[in-house]
């Protein structure tokens, strides 16, 4: 099951080498600025934005589309409704249900923003390492066990996905096909069986760690080196979420 989200952080682009604390700082005041953008005026300079930042990552564009699709699929049926559902002019009807011109910019701007939400966040997790994200959210004042149940959950989703996966596969092989209503029945009793054998491991790990010293103060502090680059993007990008904000304000 691959759901890495820094499945390229190797890689040697300017954004990969970008200080990763001030990356996190910088890129996270953007999609704030994004997530308060109402205004359809402003969709030019995020697309931009986005659109630069990822061309400088060297991401491929298939995993960008790889990371949308999912979560695509709810704003979709969202948007959907919403060019229907709401009050305003009405621009062109498809058999009972009309489509509002209010309702259309909506949507619109809703789905830009959401692309390019996800775009930043993709750029910001598959740059740096998820423990390097940890650590430089640590530097900022994450609390150390906020920071460890991240780090764990982070570690062992992907041992319960191969656990699933085998557990469906073996199912499979014995004849099992979801075609009714009457297999809800067995894949709860799969959802079951995978939620007891978590707890089971989780158990066993943590009582590992405790015979290991688990308990003692922990440290997920690095010593991060920004250089005048690193500052010089992050000034960039700030000043563009800025931008953003103010013009939002006096548009």
């Amino acid at each position: 099951m691959k759901i890495a989200l820094d499945s390229y952080h190797g890689m040697n682009t300017i954004i990969h080498r970008w200080e990763p604390r001030t990356k996190f700082i910088a890129l996270m005041l953007l999609i704030f600025a994004f997530s308060f953008v109402k205004n359809i005026e402003l969709i030019p300079v995020m697309i931009i934005s986005s659109f630069i930042l990822y061309t400088l990552s060297r991401l491929p564009f298939s995993f960008l589309l790889s990371r949308l699709c999912l979560p695509g699929f709810f704003i979709f049926i969202m948007l959907v409704l919403l060019l229907f559902l709401s009050q305003g002019t009405v621009l062109f009807k498809i058999g009972p249900l009309a489509v509002k011109k209010e309702g259309l910019s909506l949507a619109f701007l809703i789905a830009v923003r959401f692309i390019c939400i996800i775009t930043i966040v993709t750029i910001l997790f598959a740059t740096s390492s998820f423990v390097k994200i940890i650590k430089v959210m640590r530097s900022l004042g994450l609390p150390p066990l906020l920071a460890e149940m991240m780090t764990f959950t982070y570690r062992y989703i992907f041992e319960i996905g191969k656990d699933l996966m085998t557990m469906l596969d073996a199912m499979k092989i014995r004849g099992f096909k979801a075609r009714s209503l009457k297999d809800v029945s067995t894949l709860s009793s799969l959802a079951g069986t995978i939620f007891v054998r978590s707890y089971d491991q989780s158990d066993r790990v943590y009582s590992a760690m405790v015979l290991r010293g688990y308990g003692q103060p922990a440290s997920f502090e690095e010593d991060f080196q920004a250089k005048k680059s690193d500052i010089a993007l992050m000034i960039i990008v700030i000043l563009t979420a800025c931008t953003l904000t103010l013009a939002q304000i006096f548009l």
